[in-house]
């Protein structure tokens, strides 16, 4: 019919209007989506609500004594979050250095040099790996790394020690930084890899010196959701670095220790296990909101880092 009014020159202003059924549906479908978007934007004020306010009860409640001690012993009032931080930045550092030359040999090579059918075999098996629950890795690195690996080749180890926590972490995230490596490295345009095999580059060099230029902003993203991620890991350290009920300062990551996020699940295991000093219920919010700051200012950074070196083609 509008070929025809066409056609025939016969074609009115009203004839271009759209159908106002359709209008509504898209109304109705971009309503919905602000909405789900709103809400997680109050979902996270509501969370930072929550965490202020015992936080603040705590820090103005304790003893500054209590937060310069040799460990982290909530029940006993030693509130050293220097303790619990170091584990932190300990465990966070060797899954990084595990899991992102391994994530990124793996992008590289899905992107690169992988044939299409080694890549529809590996890339389904890398996506299987990221659905393994956390909790598999706990026991994998307490009966498995710690036994065969740390023990073996760092003599003196404890059976329960962050160094093997640090190890699963990193094989945790694996597969997060290659996903995210990945995406940003097939997403560099065809005609860059075209241009470079044409003046005589081979695949390794075009890769290296065209390809990994071209996709440094969407790499660095993943390097940052991984180390976010292993940041927040709770399950596999609660169950292989073996400070349950609280820990001492101190930097062998051979021995035995507890991150901020094992801290807070030792200590609010179940609401019998909170009881102690007085001030042990509060300081699960107070270190819940540093993790909330720590989190918040790597994802501020991330997002500063792509901006800057992200390049349009």
């Amino acid at each position: 019919m509008g070929v025809e009014k066409i056609a025939n020159g016969t074609l009115t202003l009203g004839d271009l209007r759209s159908d106002p059924k359709r209008h509504r549906k898209e109304s109705l479908i971009r309503s919905l989506f602000k909405a789900a978007a709103t809400l997680s934007v109050v979902v996270s004020l509501l969370i930072v609500v929550a965490l202020v306010g015992p936080a603040f009860e705590f820090i103005t409640s304790v003893d500054p004594s209590a937060l310069w001690t040799n460990g982290w012993f909530p029940r006993r009032g030693a509130f050293d979050v220097r303790t619990i931080f170091v584990g932190t930045m300990l465990v966070t550092g060797i899954a990084f250095v595990v899991g992102a030359p391994l994530g990124l040999g793996v992008a590289v090579y899905l992107s690169e040099f992988a044939r299409p059918k080694a890549r529809r075999i590996l890339k389904p098996s890398l996506e299987v790996l990221a659905g393994i629950p956390s909790v598999v890795f706990g026991y994998f690195a307490l009966t498995w790394i710690s036994p065969h690996i740390v023990n073996r080749f760092f003599p003196g180890s404890s059976n329960f020690n962050l160094l093997a926590a640090g190890i699963a972490v990193g094989l945790l995230i694996t597969p997060l930084i290659a996903s995210v490596a990945e995406d940003a490295l097939r997403s560099v345009p065809l005609h860059l890899r075209e241009a470079s095999y044409g003046l005589g580059a081979h695949k390794r060099t075009t890769t290296m010196k065209v390809v990994f230029p071209a996709a440094i902003s969407g790499i660095m993203a993943a390097f940052i959701v991984g180390l976010s991620r292993a940041i927040g890991e709770t399950m596999v350290v609660a169950i292989a670095s073996g400070a349950s009920g609280g820990s001492l300062l101190q930097l062998d990551p051979r021995q035995p220790g507890q991150t901020m996020t094992a801290a807070m699940a030792s200590l609010a295991a179940g609401t019998d296990q909170v009881k102690g000093a007085d001030l042990a219920f509060p300081s699960l919010f107070f270190v819940g909101f540093l993790l909330f700051v720590i989190t918040f200012a790597l994802n501020l950074g991330s997002a500063r880092l792509v901006r800057k070196y992200r390049r349009s083609y």
